[in-house]
């Protein structure tokens, strides 16, 4: 409680944002490497399909997909809950909750007897990382400096990388005693850790400074503020930052205030921007990243008919893979902006899932065409968390309207886990019936992404989210936004342009309230 600047981020990023997408990570894929145990599949003989007859096992992939695919339901609840509380609660008090219901979750889900049991706690745990994957993005933009803000929320995507590739090596490292039911417990029973460490340190972190504007809180998003840029609280430069705040949120105030505004395209262009966080959202999944991701044991032990230890020792490199990569767009994010990398990774996502589905296409006796399969899956986990992983969440923050950003984010987010939960469903049943023709689909999506992230994805590295208002409140058409919010990062004066309007109105508002504070 007592750190601030550089070092009060850094505790933030390890003890908040760590836990919280380690546990989205971990949790999302984890029961992937599970499902063929021996203990759990004699424990819940419902969603077994490696060991049942033919006739048997189409009706049990069925129920392996609902159990998997219930987390995203739960997720998908929990993100839409955060259009109600973000702004009621708070950021703190929000992540709080998603934090406790995850070990509420965690518990139930490590004692489970029953199918039923293991559902009621996977969708419980769903809900709470539904919670955090909407409300933490939120938090960490309003509060990082524009300069860097990339980095400090691209982590995210870094963070959970690592909860695929920590419970991959898990689940192989029990797998050599999967008869006991040691085997599948802890590895349940793991997250608990982290949870306990996000609710039990929140607290000791400030709150969000644009949240705290909202409700009326001037001095204390001046002390956060301060505290969060080791700044004195009446330090200029923080009140004229918290001046720029009200100013926005001055701006929409009577325009944009409820949640139907979003589906208009006045006063800022709302449903553009609500669409732009849709798409992103829904081309994440729908280019295939949760069939490589959870469902890649099965894909090795199955699909290419490799050996039980060979299949989940090749999944743990593969998500350890995924997870090495993702330090590419912390490195990248605010050097080369956000429409390149998008771009630069629906290209090699289209290369690879095209690989797959030739290389799928050929009989498993096949050597060469599996061992191209394996190459064509590792470089897919190459390409995807440069543009789709930490990027998104950050993305949607930005563009999102600033009265409404809680609100369009877990929209946005909920979209995110309404796509997720159709590709865990349908994936098993897909693998099992049609085959390599499944990747095709995958292929055409990943096809469209660069085009449409060329023409109607506006770049956003270096802006405040202040001045992102302004470009969005101005009245151009959807490509002269575009446009000129490319040329604002080439060209540093146009940004000027804007910030000089925002300076004057903000220093004519930061002299009223001090007026109004003396009198």
């Amino acid at each position: 409680m007592f750190l601030e600047g550089r070092s009060l981020r850094l505790a933030q990023t390890m003890l908040v944002v760590f836990p919280s997408f380690m546990l989205f990570g971990y949790n999302q894929v984890g029961v992937g490497g599970l499902l063929s145990f021996s203990n759990w599949t004699q424990t819940f003989p419902e969603i077994d399909t490696s060991t049942t007859t033919e006739s048997a096992t189409s009706h049990s992939s069925v129920i392996q997909g609902v159990y998997v695919s219930c987390f995203t339901l739960g997720a998908l609840v929990g993100a839409l809950s955060c259009s109600a509380i973000g702004d009621w609660l708070g950021r703190r008090k929000t992540i709080f909750i998603g934090g406790f219901l995850t070990l509420v979750g965690e518990i139930i889900s490590c004692t489970s007897f029953s199918l039923a049991q293991l559902i009621v706690g996977r969708i419980i745990i769903g809900t709470g990382v539904g919670i955090l994957s909407t409300i933490v993005p939120v938090w960490q933009s309003e509060c990082s400096p524009a300069i860097n803000r990339g980095k400090h929320v691209v982590v995210d995507g870094i963070f959970i990388t690592s909860g695929y590739a920590l419970t991959a090596w898990i689940n192989f490292g029990f797998s050599q005693i999967e008869t006991s039911p040691v085997s599948w417990r802890i590895p349940l029973a793991i997250p608990c850790a982290f949870s306990i460490v996000l609710v039990t340190s929140i607290f000791f972190f400030p709150e969000s400074p644009r949240w705290l504007v909202r409700v009326g809180r001037r001095e204390k998003a001046a002390s956060a503020l301060a505290r969060t840029k080791s700044r004195a609280a009446d330090d200029p430069e923080i009140r004229q930052e918290v001046a720029s705040i009200e100013l926005s949120l001055e701006e929409t105030a009577g325009s944009a205030a409820t949640i139907r505004d979003i589906l208009t395209m006045k006063d800022g262009k709302l449903f553009y921007r609500f669409m732009l966080c849709m798409g992103l959202q829904f081309f994440i999944h729908m280019t295939g990243a949760n069939v490589i991701s959870t469902y890649v044991t099965t894909i090795f032990q199955q699909d290419l008919e490799l050996s039980h230890d060979l299949s989940r020792i090749l999944a743990a490199c593969a998500l350890t893979w995924k997870f090495m990569a993702s330090f590419i767009s912390f490195f990248t994010i605010d050097r080369f902006g956000r429409r390149k990398l998008f771009m630069f990774t629906g290209v090699g996502l289209t290369v690879c899932m095209m690989g797959l589905a030739i290389t799928n296409s050929f009989p498993n006796t096949n050597k060469p065409a599996s061992v191209f399969s394996v190459i064509f899956l590792f470089m897919y986990n190459f390409f995807f968390p440069i543009g789709f992983l930490g990027t998104s969440f950050l993305y949607c923050t930005e563009v999102a309207p600033v009265r409404l950003r809680v609100a369009t984010t877990s929209i946005s987010t909920a979209n995110h886990w309404l796509w997720n939960f159709v590709v865990q469903m349908i994936t098993p049943v897909a693998l099992a019936n049609i085959g390599y023709q499944y990747y095709i689909v995958y292929t055409l999506i990943a096809f469209c992404f660069p085009i449409i992230a060329f023409l109607f994805y506006p770049e956003t590295m270096g802006q405040s989210l202040e001045d992102l208002e302004q470009l969005f409140q101005r009245d151009l058409s959807v490509f002269e936004t575009v446009r000129l919010a490319n040329n604002m990062v080439k060209s540093p004066e146009l940004l000027d342009m804007v910030d000089e309007d925002v300076k004057a109105k903000a220093k004519e508002i930061e002299l009223s309230v001090a007026e109004k504070h003396d009198a």
